[in-house]
C-alpha cells in the first residue's frame, strides 16, 4: 500500500540592503560641424573616465552603454543644419558612502546628465539562497502540522521545487541634473533602498499511517 502523501507550499521573505549601486551618466554635444562634435564628446567622456579614476576602488565596474552621433535637419529631406552626439556610461558602485559626491562631481561637468542609483543585490547573492532554505523551512513546518492533524510524522521527502521565483524588489530610480550638482557644490544625499527577497517552494512528502482514522473507527 503506496504511503500517504502531504503537499505544501513555503514561503519566506527578507529585508536587505543593497549590495550595489548602478548609475548612467551621459554626455552629449551639439554643432554645425561634425568634427567639432566629435571633439567635444571625447573630451567629455575622457574628463567622466578621470572623474571614475579618481575615486579608485569605489567603482566596481564601468561601461560604454552606447556612442550616438547623427545629423539634424531643418525640415525632414533637406540639407544638414547640424551634428549632434552623446555618449552613455553605466557605473557599478559598492561603497555608497562615497556615491553621493561622485554623483554631484560627475553631474557637475558640462552638458552631463545623471539617471540612478538603481540598487540591487550582487547576481548571485547568498540572500536569495538563504531566503529559499527558510522557505523550505516554512514548509517542513506546515507539513508536520498537517502530518500530526491525523496522528502521523513526516516519512520522507519526496519532492523540492521552486514556486513562482520572485526576484529582488524593482531598483528606485532618481535622476540628477546637471545645473543642481553645480550651485550646491555638495554631494547629495542618499538613501540606498532595502531589497526585498522573496521565495516560494513546493513540498511533497510522504507520511506515516495516520492513527486518527483508528481511532475514530474504534470510537
Amino acid at each position: 500500500m503506496a504511503s500517504p502523501i502531504v503537499v505544501v507550499h513555503g514561503e519566506a521573505h527578507r529585508e536587505m540592503p543593497p549590495e550595489q549601486a548602478v548609475f548612467s551618466v551621459v554626455v552629449s554635444a551639439a554643432d554645425r560641424d561634425r568634427a567639432v562634435v566629435l571633439s567635444r564628446l571625447s573630451q567629455r567622456a575622457a574628463d567622466v573616465g578621470a572623474i571614475l579614476d579618481r575615486y579608485g576602488p569605489v567603482v566596481e565596474r564601468r561601461e560604454t552603454a552606447g556612442v550616438q552621433v547623427h545629423p539634424e535637419f531643418k525640415r525632414r529631406g533637406e540639407r544638414v543644419t547640424s551634428y549632434a552626439g552623446s555618449v552613455s556610461t553605466t557605473v557599478t558602485v559598492t561603497d555608497f558612502t562615497a556615491l553621493g559626491l561622485l554623483l554631484a562631481d560627475l553631474a557637475a561637468q558640462e552638458l552631463a546628465s545623471i539617471s540612478g542609483p538603481w540598487w540591487q543585490l550582487r547576481p548571485g547573492s547568498r540572500a536569495g539562497a538563504d531566503v529559499r532554505r527558510a522557505a523550505v523551512a516554512d514548509a517542513l513546518t506546515r507539513a508536520r502540522e498537517y502530518a500530526s492533524a491525523v496522528g502521523s510524522e513526516i516519512d520522507r521527502i519526496v519532492e523540492i521545487a521552486d514556486v513562482d521565483a520572485t526576484a529582488p524588489h524593482p531598483m528606485m530610480r532618481s535622476a540628477f541634473g546637471a545645473a543642481e550638482a553645480a550651485d550646491t557644490g555638495t554631494g547629495f544625499d542618499l538613501y540606498p533602498q532595502q531589497q526585498t527577497v522573496e521565495a516560494r517552494v513546493l513540498l511533497r512528502v510522504t507520511i506515516t499511517e495516520p492513527t486518527v482514522l483508528g481511532r475514530g473507527a474504534t470510537g
